[in-house]
């Protein structure tokens, strides 16, 4: 109806700030069905041998992903008790999903979704897919930007972003837009409506492809 392939589906435990929605409930919800995707969730002061779990969840779970959550759980993205995780994530080819800049739930710590904590993370695994959720909203689209534009590993989704408002937010986004992951953060915007003000953004039909599915097609390996 809207025109949309594949939804991915993210795991959430941060009982301090948004609530809880386990990798084992993700799963169950997924259950097999090819047009959504999983992404499990890891918190580093909670869980142990995240390498080692993540490993486990993708080959034996079929999950396609990770999304960090350090504005809900109090860490920096380059605390090196996450490396290990990262490199497993490297080595598998999947990509990790990070929340960045402000949000609004309380109890949130916005100075964890600083873009720029990720010019590590980027240097030290060139190789992993990083994916910054929100493109530092708020005070940091250009720190996101520059990261995305510097490392060839580091990408910007713009859910939760108005449409009409990304190239306010991102005035060269055209140039860059096999950098940019289109997102809706469903449901709390409409689907439909995204879609066709991303359509209306006057860049290149090529940008909007990309924009719309070929880059997210390309980092999940779809």
């Amino acid at each position: 109806e809207n025109g949309v392939d594949y939804s991915v589906v993210l795991a959430e435990v941060a009982p301090l700030t948004t609530g809880i929605a386990t990798n084992e409930m993700v799963a169950d919800f997924c259950g097999g069905n090819p047009r959504l995707i999983p992404f499990c969730t890891f918190n580093p002061f909670t869980d142990f041998n995240m390498g080692e779990q993540l490993s486990k969840l993708v080959t034996q779970q079929g999950f396609k992903g990770v999304k960090l959550y350090p504005t809900y759980n109090y860490f920096y993205p380059n605390d090196s008790a996450l490396y290990p995780l990262y490199a497993v994530a490297e080595k598998l080819e999947i990509p990790i999903l990070f929340h960045t800049g402000s949000s609004v739930f309380k109890n949130s710590r916005i100075k964890y979704g600083n873009p720029i904590f990720y010019d590590d993370v980027a240097v030290d695994f060139p190789n992993l897919k990083i994916v910054m959720a929100h493109g530092g909203r708020g005070p940091w689209y250009e720190e996101a930007f520059v990261m995305a534009r510097l490392h060839p590993n580091v990408y910007i989704d713009v859910t939760g972003l108005p449409p009409q408002k990304l190239l306010t937010y991102f005035p060269d986004m055209g140039r860059l837009a096999h950098k940019f992951i289109f997102g809706t953060d469903w449901p709390s915007v409409d689907v439909k409506k995204n879609i066709e003000l991303v359509r209306q953004l006057p860049i290149t039909a090529q940008a909007i492809d990309q924009i719309l599915g070929e880059n997210a097609k390309r980092i999940l390996g779809l």
